[in-house]
This record gives structure tokens, C-alpha cells and sequence, in this order.
């Protein structure tokens, strides 16, 4: 099943984090790769500039110049990534002016950056409640809770950040990742339109909604979504596999392969492309191509060290050999009538039961897809950069 998900997943306290693969194999079959399980990327936390932050950044943020003076400290050493200093210097803010709910804001972001996420959940809290309309304090809780596994926590965190500001499209990305691990897969497919909506250039957006509509049978739309994510993002070889797996499994057999083709074009070392396009030559009656591609698809398994399935693609060309060798009669050991000579090809060997008839995607059964969805975690955000 497809269980290998690549599921791609916004984190922004704000700045943005993400999660990374995590792959449960199951024992392949005869022929082909087949994985149950996905796995998540998480981006490198990275600082995001908010529209209108420079003008709130030059905004005094406390009556009392002492805090403010040491806020501003905290925001520049937070920025160069000095987040001793910055939490000194926060703390000193607080120390002066107990109301500084970005301080707080920016005290999470550091305590989740270290993954100290009790403290961050703390801090978050304090900072919502200094200012409940601090939507990405409460998108950053939303992160904190998400990394303790607490996801119905950090779905409700995600929503009330949309609430207070219906505009952060990683809230509606994350929002979307936690439903679809909650099995929640319609409620992940809105999350992630909206998503799009807010940001048409999301090339893992559009992926981890391709792999969910994949999983809901939505075959077609699956399809344009992952044409869409490649168009963002060409290098994406788990969904060309997947999409070429959908084309193949429903008919569309030369689309298929031109997919493969422009996965191995894109990355000459995919092994799965070829194997995949090495089995859809097969059941069009090509074995000639598809005993070259399956070759190139073994030598490939056998340089990344997966032996076991390099073994199963070598039986798999031993029985190509065998379908288009030439025959001998079978020569009767008694008499028989011209009528009774056997058949010259009733000796072909006939392809075992076990030998793939459909392609499948990467490290995953056909028609599921072989990713899991992308978490690019937006890192902690916060409003106020200093410049």
C-alpha cells in the first residue's frame, strides 16, 4: 500500500522546521518493491519576514525604554542565530516589561529550535495570553505541540493561528500533514488547497495533496497534482514514480513511460524509475527494452547495497531469457499421428505467478503512493526582525 509517504510539512514559529523520512519496509514480492509506510520532510528552520514586519520592527514595542532597548538586543542576536544572547536579552525585556508577548514568542521559538518543547509550550502560552490575537504564537504552539506528538493539540493550535490570521499558509500546509496522519484524508485534502490557495508556488503542497487524493482513489486529480508539483519542482523523483504508477495501473501505458523516462532524465541513478519502466515494457511484450532497463535497474539496486531486491530483478530477467528463447519440438518417445505431434511452443515457459504485472512506485504498491507527505517545518516566526 502506499505507504511511503513523503509528505512535506511547514513549521514556522515563525521561522519554519520539518520532519524527515521515515521508512517501514515490508518484504518485497517477487519482481517488485513494496513499502508500507511514509515518511515526513522536515525543512531546515529558516527566519521569515512577515508582510509589514519592518514597519513594526521601527513600532516601539514598550513605553519602557529599558525593555525595549533590551527587546531589540534580543531580536538582532536571535537573528544572527546568538540565541544565548537573545534569550538574555529577552529575559531582561520581561524583566522590565512583564507585557512583551513577542518576547515571549521569541523565548519559544529558541526553546523549540533546541528542542526544549515543554519550555516552548510554556512560553507560547504566556505570549497568547498577553495577546490572544497573536497568530503565530499560536501557529508556533502548534509546532511545539505537533514535535510531543500531541497532533489533535496542535490541530487545534493550527486553527485558531487561522482564526487570528486566515492568511499563513504554513498553518494551513501543517494543519493539513496532522489530519492526514490522524486519518482525517478529506479534512487533509481542504487543508492543502487551501494551502495552495495562499501559495501557488508550494511544490510540496501539491505533492502531499497528490499523494492524498492518490490514497482516496482520486486518480485524475492525483495525476494533475503531481504534474503541477513536478512543474515546481522537476527533481522530484518520488513523484514521477507515483504518477507514473497511477498512469500505468490505469491504461495509460505510453504516459507512463515517458514519465519514467524523464524521472531517469532528471536522475540517471533512480533505481526504481528504471525498475518500474523495466516492468511496464515487460507487460507490453517488449522484453527486449525491458530486460536492457531491468539490467540498468539491478546494477543500480546493487551500487546502493539492496542486494535483495538486485536478486529479485535478476530472477525476474532469468525469466525474460526463458520467455524469448527458441523453442525445440518436444520429440514423442512413442508413434504418434501427425495429429498428436506436439504444438513447437507449448514449451514456453510461462511467467511465474509471482512476476510483477504492474509497476509499482517507489518502495511502495501500485496505486499508493510511495512518499509520505512533506512537512517543511516553518521554523519559529516572529513579527519583529530587527533590520
Amino acid at each position: 500500500m502506499y505507504k511511503q509517504h513523503h509528505l512535506r510539512q511547514w513549521f514556522c514559529c515563525f521561522p519554519t522546521v520539518a520532519f524527515h523520512q521515515v521508512l517501514n519496509w515490508q518484504k518485497p514480492h517477487l519482481g517488485f518493491l513494496c513499502a508500507a509506510s511514509a515518511f515526513l520532510v522536515l525543512a531546515a528552520p529558516t527566519i521569515i519576514d512577515l508582510p509589514g514586519s519592518k514597519l513594526l520592527a521601527a513600532t516601539p514595542i514598550s513605553q519602557d525604554l529599558e525593555a525595549a532597548s533590551f527587546y531589540q538586543q534580543g531580536v538582532t542576536r536571535y537573528n544572527r542565530n546568538d540565541l544565548q544572547g537573545a534569550e538574555y536579552a529577552f529575559r531582561q525585556a520581561l524583566q522590565h516589561d512583564s507585557n512583551l508577548g513577542m518576547a515571549r514568542n521569541y523565548l519559544g521559538n529558541i526553546f523549540l529550535m533546541q528542542n526544549r518543547l515543554d519550555i516552548a509550550v510554556q512560553e507560547y502560552g504566556e505570549a497568547i495570553r498577553i495577546n490572544p490575537n497573536l497568530g503565530e504564537a499560536y501557529y508556533n504552539l502548534g509546532l511545539a505541540l505537533y514535535r510531543q506528538g500531541q497532533k489533535d493539540a496542535a490541530i487545534t493550535a493550527y486553527r485558531q493561528a487561522l482564526v487570528v490570521d486566515p492568511t499563513i499558509a504554513a498553518a494551513q500546509y501543517n494543519l493539513g500533514l496532522a489530519l492526514y496522519e490522524l486519518k482525517q484524508p478529506q479534512e487533509a485534502i481542504a487543508a492543502y488547497q487551501q494551502a495552495i490557495n495562499l501559495d501557488s508556488r508550494d511544490a510540496n503542497a501539491y505533492f502531499n495533496l497528490a499523494i492524498a487524493l492518490q490514497e482516496q482513489g482520486q486518480i485524475e486529480s492525483a495525476i494533475a497534482a503531481y504534474q503541477q508539483s513536478l512543474q515546481l519542482d522537476p527533481k522530484n523523483s518520488i513523484a514521477y514514480n507515483n504518477m507514473g504508477s497511477l498512469m500505468a495501473n490505469h491504461g495509460q501505458t505510453s504516459q507512463a513511460i515517458s514519465v519514467y523516462q524523464q524521472a531517469i532524465r532528471q536522475n540517471p541513478k533512480d533505481a526504481s524509475a528504471y525498475y518500474n519502466l523495466g516492468v511496464t515494457l515487460y507487460n507490453q511484450g517488449n522484453y527486449k527494452k525491458a530486460n536492457g532497463v531491468l539490467k540498468r535497474a539491478r546494477n543500480e539496486y546493487r551500487e546502493q547495497g539492496n542486494i535483495e531486491q538486485a536478486e529479485k530483478i535478476e530472477q525476474l530477467m532469468q525469466q525474460i531469457v526463458q520467455k524469448t528463447k527458441p523453442q525445440q519440438p518436444q520429440v514423442s518417445q512413442t508413434a504418434t499421428t501427425p495429429s498428436q505431434t506436439p504444438n513447437p511452443t507449448s514449451n514456453v515457459a510461462a511467467p511465474e505467478q509471482q512476476m510483477p504485472n504492474q509497476p509499482e512506485t517507489l518502495e511502495q504498491a501500485p496505486d499508493e503512493p510511495t512518499n509520505v507527505p512533506v512537512s517543511v517545518e516553518q521554523q519559529p516566526t516572529s513579527l519583529n526582525p530587527a533590520q
